[in-house]
């Protein structure tokens, strides 16, 4: 996205926070694209003859996104951070009512270098990676937030820093520090099993 097309994206959550009626109708068109990039993303990692489609992934998350009237929107990465928890937990969600149950039930333990190479391949490692991302927010909050913009809506360092008010030094730290605590929470899940 170039950065006159980020900064209008900014300006119009401005606007949309403020109670513009029209800014949401303008911000949708510039949103839309990456948006389904990101849903197109998340699809091609899940199984074969998965019943969700890109579309009704977006439809939903968007559906979310406009019910967030909590929400106060600061810029274009914060919002598509939240766009990218919103999809996970919408395909975490499905997932769980195909009948994959918490620990077992068929689930496969991946590890987090898997999960990132394959994506979630399968329901199963999707809801193995998100246990493993609700442990890390209960440790941690900021480092789940990082690891879902990086690994989820694939925002760059500094767009993550500039959406969570850090330095990039900081993000890259806590990036490293929850690959490490993820990895050896998949590992000790699977040894458990």
């Amino acid at each position: 996205m170039q950065n006159t097309q980020t900064h209008e994206v900014t300006q119009l959550l401005l606007a949309w926070n403020a109670g513009e009626g029209t800014a949401l109708e303008r911000l949708i068109p510039l949103v839309y694209e990456e948006l389904r990039r990101m849903a197109r993303r998340y699809m091609r990692q899940e199984r074969v003859g998965h019943t969700l489609q890109a579309t009704a992934l977006i439809n939903e998350a968007y559906v979310r996104l406009i019910d967030a009237q909590a929400v106060q929107w600061q810029n274009r990465a914060q919002f598509f951070g939240i766009a990218a928890q919103l999809m996970r937990r919408i395909l975490v969600d499905f997932a769980r009512e195909r009948g994959y149950q918490k620990r077992g039930g068929g689930a496969q333990q991946v590890s987090l270098e898997e999960a990132m190479v394959l994506g979630a391949g399968q329901d199963e490692n999707f809801v193995a990676l998100d246990e493993a991302l609700s442990a890390l927010a209960k440790l941690d909050e900021r480092k789940c937030r990082i690891v879902e913009m990086r690994f989820f809506a694939r925002l760059t360092e500094e767009e993550i820093a500039g959406a969570l008010g850090l330095s990039e030094k900081t993000v890259r730290r806590d990036w490293r520090f929850a690959k490490t605590w993820l990895r050896r929470y998949l590992t000790e899940e699977a040894a458990s099993e």
